[in-house]
């Protein structure tokens, strides 16, 4: 499994998951997200949290401190106590100024001490972090200062002086000379700076730059050249039309703003009159139609008969005009299944039930092709290779299950009386009975093997192809429903709005069990890119529709989700998918193919997405090996007991 990539910076999936949850715990807001940036801030529009790559190539301590306290600040300060609409204003105020950019980076140099004070007084537990986030910032802005000053840059010197200066380890700390006309307003400063540890709101600290930035004009003849802050464009008040939200909305007054006094009581005279429409499909429009604008009467809250809405009380004048409609034969929704209509309502609501990282990936069936001799000739090679597995597998199920219909039931209020008295005398009510006899127990399980088939799988397939044969006939012989399914992303049609996923279902359900199906399997072949989330996600929809007690979800991969636009997320991805499957009751579990020794952080990778439930296959001549205990003990944990 790949570590998620960003400008060829490795990110651990782990780590980038514990600050996702840990930002969205803060925020109590599920629709907050952590991402990687050249810098750290929060765009409350887009609700991301970006966090800097600055902290990487540390020791991993330091690297945890620093990435947890850019969520912090964002989470805890940026999310809850910054006024956005105030730093939008100071973006419009600085916008023609010729220190622009030193006055965005300063306001963000301020506002995020201020913010950090305020955390470590209400969390005292995050005061380590920050300290050692303080120390790398400080070593940092040191050597900064002394490059800038040997290359003459003496703007970016003094912003890094002034970042040294508010987080001075000493009281006694001073800049160093600069540039005279410089030196000569450094008092000015940092009286401005001794000003923002007082400040107690973004408004402060916009006074504060301001006027810091009024002073500096004057002296300072460029702009800051480096980036050390961002300050994002967040266009809050006005839309590029210039027209604010509620500019948009209608709110044409009546000429007369006067309300009925009487509520309705229910008995008012309501009259129901057809009034005809006209649009350009109408072939003989009527004389009247139903457009019109109604702006003299009186506000009440009388509404038609059997009809609500929702809305102001008082919002309409006199009354409200309803329509009817009839029951129509082209499109009768009534049996669409239920899992159907709760996704068209996600996808009305601008949500995806498969996960925000496939709002585009579309499902797609690849039909099965007729079963050939060559086909069947090589699933024989298959089943004669692992026969021996399946026939021990058999026989150890059918003993159990032999054993199960034979073995005696105790603890019962009636039946037959236990010759063991003495529970009699040591329990209040006791249960003395037993049954000899007890319908036969049944396998009460379904199995579902999902099988990537992304290009990456080409020297794993074969012997993929084996393990599953293996599941394949272990099943059937003891009659227990499965259906196998390859999956796979089309590269060459992705685009950004559609992201083509196929599902090659080999075996269904239905005819699992019948004798002359199996050939079908040696049809699944490396195909192009594997979008795991998402087919977890599908078949978790389908497992929920079955009836059985167990249900097993068998993924079969070498662990690298790959596939347009998923190169960062697709491990979170997948992670979530699969916990929302054991939400639904389901285990899903992972057989890592592989053919060579596993790094370790390919082995942390893979236990972070499924935790415990992973097996991993170092060599994949092994799998009939690896698979059969581990089908056995999900065949006997599914044995009714």
């Amino acid at each position: 499994m790949r570590f998620i990539k960003f400008n060829d910076e490795v990110v651990d999936s782990f780590a980038f998951m514990e600050l996702i949850d840990l930002a969205k715990a803060l925020t109590k807001d599920t629709e907050v997200e952590v991402k990687f940036g050249v810098q750290s801030y929060y765009h409350p529009v887009e609700k991301n949290i970006y966090v800097t790559h600055f902290w990487n190539h540390r020791p991993l301590k330091d690297k945890m401190y620093g990435l947890k306290t850019d969520v912090y600040l964002r989470s805890l300060g940026s999310y809850f106590d910054t006024d956005f609409t105030v730093m939008e204003s100071f973006l419009k105020k600085v916008k023609q100024s010729p220190l622009q950019n030193f006055a965005r980076q300063l306001f963000m140099m301020l506002e995020d001490q201020r913010l950090e004070d305020e955390i470590v007084r209400l969390r005292p537990g995050t005061k380590k972090a920050f300290e050692a986030r303080r120390r790398m910032y400080r070593k940092y802005y040191e050597t900064q200062l002394k490059a800038n000053l040997d290359r003459s840059v003496y703007t970016d010197a003094l912003f890094n002086g002034l970042y040294l200066l508010l987080n001075a380890t000493s009281p006694l700390e001073e800049l160093p000379p600069i540039e005279e006309k410089i030196d000569l307003v450094v008092p000015f400063l940092k009286q401005q700076l001794t000003r923002s540890f007082d400040a107690a709101s973004t408004l402060d600290i916009n006074d504060i730059v301001l006027e810091t930035i009024e002073v500096l004009e004057e002296v300072l003849s460029k702009d800051l050249f480096s980036s050390y802050f961002i300050l994002p464009e967040l266009d809050l008040i006005e839309e590029s039309s210039g027209l604010t939200f509620d500019d948009l909305k209608r709110k044409d007054g009546l000429s007369n703003d006067d309300v009925l006094k009487d509520a309705k009581e229910g008995d008012e005279d309501v009259h129901e009159d057809k009034l005809p429409t006209w649009h350009r499909e109408t072939s003989k429009p009527t004389k009247s139609f139903l457009q019109f604008d109604l702006e003299h009467g009186t506000k009440t809250d009388i509404l038609g008969e059997g009809t609500a809405r929702e809305g102001d009380s008082h919002d309409q004048a006199l009354g409200l005009v309803h329509g009817r409609s009839q029951q129509t034969s082209q499109n009768d929704y009534s049996e669409l299944e239920a899992d159907r209509l709760y996704e068209d309502t996600d996808e009305a609501a601008g949500k995806s039930s498969y996960g925000k990282e496939n709002k585009y990936a579309t499902a797609l069936t690849k039909d099965i092709l007729p079963v050939t001799v060559q086909d069947k000739q090589k699933y024989d090679t298959y089943k004669k290779e692992i026969i021996t597995y399946q026939k021990k597998l058999k026989n150890i199920i059918q003993k159990m299950l032999e054993h199960k219909k034979q073995r005696p039931k105790t603890d019962y209020h009636y039946g037959r009386l236990s010759k063991k008295l003495v529970r009699l005398f040591t329990e209040e009510n006791p249960r003395m009975f037993y049954k000899k006899e007890h319908p036969s127990s049944e396998i009460d399980a379904v199995f579902t093997l999902l099988v990537d088939c992304s290009a990456s799988m080409f020297d794993k397939m074969e012997e993929t192809k084996r393990g599953i044969t293996l599941f394949h006939e272990a099943l059937k012989s003891v009659l227990v429903p499965h259906e196998i399914i390859g999956f796979w992303e089309d590269t060459q049609d992705a685009t950004e709005t559609y992201q083509p996923n196929y599902f090659q279902h080999v075996i269904k359900f239905e005819t699992s069990s019948q004798p002359s199906k199996g050939p079908e399997i040696v049809q699944l072949e490396p195909q192009e890119d594997n979008r795991d989330g998402f087919a977890i996600r599908h078949m978790t929809k389908r497992l929920q529709r079955r009836t059985e007690k167990q249900k097993f979800l068998i993924v079969f991969s070498d662990g690298e989700p790959a596939a347009f636009g998923y190169e960062q997320n697709g491990i979170v991805d997948t992670h979530e998918a699969v916990l929302e499957a054991r939400k639904a009751g389901i285990e899903c579990i992972n057989i890592f193919l592989s053919n060579g020794e596993v790094e370790e952080s390919v082995r942390k990778t893979i236990e972070n997405i499924y935790g415990n439930y992973s097996i991993i296959v170092p060599d994949i001549n092994e799998l009939p090996d690896i698979l059969f205990p581990l089908l056995k003990k999900l065949l006997q944990k599914s044995i009714i007991m």
